[in-house]
């Protein structure tokens, strides 16, 4: 395939996704949608139709050929060696007080949402599936790696654990996981008219919340955005997916594993972040520039990483 080809494919899986988030970013600033309509619709999204989507994704799938426990744990290390990479960088470069809020927006991806979506884009049912079993492992290690940096460099404040492995057990998204498992290997049909149902309401979940992404953004934020935002950002969306990427193929994955780890590592940073830093006393409008402008980076940065991979064969 020329390259030209080979470009203009992978920009077929990207630009969907973006252009969603732009819509929003236009439907807001037009009006036709507000804050309220953006809190509403994200707790639709969250309680109610990625639970679904990830449900009945997980249920129609091969679990032989998604379930794979060496993805998941290299997924689990690779976060952690990212998260601590990013670490070790915040210690030698940024402010102490600061450094809780620039670990997290520098590791922590927006995988339940962008980077499923690519992977579904990408890959059609097993980037759904295979991305709705890595969430598990995301929702896990993004939660618990946040709240150590954040508690580590916020004086007067500790973590409480009992709260965030409460949340984390009873997170929907965990929760759909659990359920579907077992659903799927035990083969269980569910009613025609009820997976129909259900389709019907998970199909709202990607466009749904790429267009609250893109209604969040704000480009006041992104002009404002300095040296921290823009250095945290740069390590969120080119330095920790090319290590990551790159240790994923020296382990030996390829092809759509390949692809579907590439989206997740190089996810922008998750608004997640957000509620956590303000929650933890932490600076939160730095929080919200990294978010921002890692959004607008991730157009470009995750359509070139694709693409050459893609000319690379390796996905």
């Amino acid at each position: 395939m020329e390259l030209s080809a080979l470009f203009l494919q992978t920009l077929e899986v990207t630009l969907p996704v973006f252009a969603m988030v732009f819509i929003g970013l236009g439907l807001k600033r037009a009006g036709w949608i507000d804050a309220a309509f953006v809190s509403t619709a994200s707790q639709l999204v969250f309680r109610g139709t990625m639970p679904a989507l990830i449900f009945l994704s997980i249920i129609k799938a091969d679990l032989d050929a998604t379930l794979n426990p060496t993805l998941l744990g290299f997924f689990a290390l690779a976060t952690l060696g990212s998260f601590l990479f990013c670490w070790g960088w915040a210690r030698l470069r940024v402010p102490h007080a600061e450094r809780g809020v620039y670990i997290q927006g520098a590791f922590r991806g927006n995988c339940g949402v962008v980077g499923l979506a690519l992977a579904a884009g990408m890959y059609g049912d097993y980037g759904l599936s295979a991305g709705g079993l890595l969430l598990g492992v995301v929702i896990l290690t993004y939660n618990a790696f946040s709240v150590i940096a954040l508690a580590s460099y916020q004086e007067g404040r500790s973590a409480d654990w009992r709260s965030i492995l409460s949340h984390i057990v009873r997170n929907p998204l965990i929760l759909a996981v659990v359920a579907a498992i077992p659903v799927a290997a035990l083969k269980l049909r569910l009613p025609g008219w009820l997976m129909t149902s259900g389709e019907y309401f998970a199909s709202l979940t990607l466009p749904l919340a790429l267009i609250c992404i893109g209604a969040t953004l704000s480009l006041g934020a992104i002009r404002e955005s300095g040296r921290l935002a823009t250095s945290a950002s740069l390590l969120k969306m080119v330095t920790v997916p090319l290590l990551a990427t790159t240790a994923a193929w020296l382990a030996g994955f390829e092809g759509r594993e390949l692809g579907v780890l590439f989206l997740f590592f190089a996810s922008p940073t998750a608004a997640a972040a957000f509620v956590m830093a303000k929650a933890m006393g932490g600076n939160a409008v730095l929080t919200a520039n990294i978010i921002a402008l890692t959004t607008l980076m991730a157009s470009l940065t995750i359509t070139v990483g694709a693409f050459g991979l893609k000319v690379a064969g390796l996905i």
